[in-house]
């Protein structure tokens, strides 16, 4: 009764975005140029975007660069000094989508700096769409990217000898706010900053440039001690990653196989087509996430997603609690926002 009762309130709430949003489309007051990171380790991500956008670039080249940020860093979730796999071997996954509707990804790629660079080699220099392992790897050599020494970092390697211990797959999803769940302390919590502040497995990012064309990215390290050869969200086109340039674009953060599962970012931006703002569309997408477990399961799991349409509106929604976003504008300086959440 309670899981139908919610179900019931989120319905009604929905629909009354439709009935009265408070955008269209063809509303000409665009804000531009914008960039929209998941998580606080987009803060830094969308200093070097702004760059570009401010600079009148070109919003592919402001996602491509932003995230490369956070590639960087040895002491993220994100690239090489993430967390490997349970064969204790990291491998990165990435997509990236322009204002035409191209799209390039990688997935399984091992022992290569920047996953984002070569999911735009593979968007702009082949016929295809997603590359996988030692055929990703072989590509990106081919393109020039070098091969680097198949290494732990520090950090990696102190938390996968603490996971050999147990050997057990219990993954903390909602370390985000402060409360573990069920379980307690485990290797699968993320890594925190010097501040203290969280570093998570996943960064997403969209912008709109000042010619008002859209482009997104999406790149991630993929769960901590995963089965080898998983594959979440982040490469799949519609799942970690949709940008409609008529309508909006949105990225997912969170349980990959539940995104997988519900084409979240493509439903998210349809959603945006039906007259629903961001926010809003970003609720009915994490809503499709819940209808399809139950409430109880579901507050056990962490989804999020961040949109933005083609006016420079944002939006972001999850499910729980700890989620928040970057958004960096001439109005909003690098914005720390936290997300609205279902529970």
């Amino acid at each position: 009764m309670q899981r139908r009762k919610f179900l019931q309130m989120s319905s009604l709430g929905a629909s009354g975005w439709i009935i009265n949003p408070t955008f269209n489309l063809r509303n000409k007051t665009v804000t531009k140029p914008l960039v929209i990171t998941t998580w606080e380790t987009g803060i830094a991500a969308n200093e070097a975007a702004w760059r570009i956008l401010s600079a009148d670039g070109r919003a592919l080249d402001a996602v491509e660069k932003g995230v490369m940020v956070t590639e960087d860093s040895i002491n993220c979730c994100v690239g090489l000094g993430a967390n490997p796999d349970r064969d204790g071997i990291v491998t990165l996954d990435a997509s990236i989508m322009d204002e035409y509707g191209n799209g390039g990804a990688v997935a399984g790629l091992e022992r290569i700096k920047h996953p984002i660079s070569v999911a735009r080699k593979v968007m702009e220099n082949t016929p295809h769409v997603l590359l996988v392992g030692a055929g990703a790897q072989e590509f990106a050599v081919q393109q020039g990217f070098p091969l680097e020494p198949q290494k732990l970092s520090e950090d990696a390697e102190a938390e996968y000898k603490k996971w050999l211990k147990t050997s057990q797959y219990n993954p903390v999803i909602n370390v985000e706010n402060g409360r573990a769940k069920a379980g307690g302390e485990s290797a699968f919590a993320p890594m925190k900053l010097s501040n203290g502040a969280w570093n998570h497995d996943t960064i997403g990012m969209l912008a709109i440039d000042v010619k008002g064309n859209l482009s997104g990215s999406c790149t991630t390290s993929g769960m901590a001690f995963k089965v080898r050869g998983r594959v979440g969200d982040s490469p799949c086109i519609g799942a970690g990653l949709y940008v409609d340039n008529e309508i909006g674009a949105a990225v997912s953060t969170g349980l990959g196989e539940e995104v997988i599962k519900t084409a979240g970012t493509f439903l998210t931006v349809e959603f945006m087509r039906q007259g629903y703002p961001p926010e809003a569309a970003c609720k009915a997408a994490v809503e499709r996430v819940i209808k399809r477990n139950s409430v109880d399961k579901a507050k056990t799991i962490q989804v999020a997603y961040i949109a933005l349409n083609k006016n420079g509106q944002t939006g972001a929604y999850a499910i729980q609690k700890g989620f928040n976003y970057a958004v960096y504008s001439n109005d909003r300086k690098n914005e720390l926002v936290s997300s609205k959440t279902a529970f």
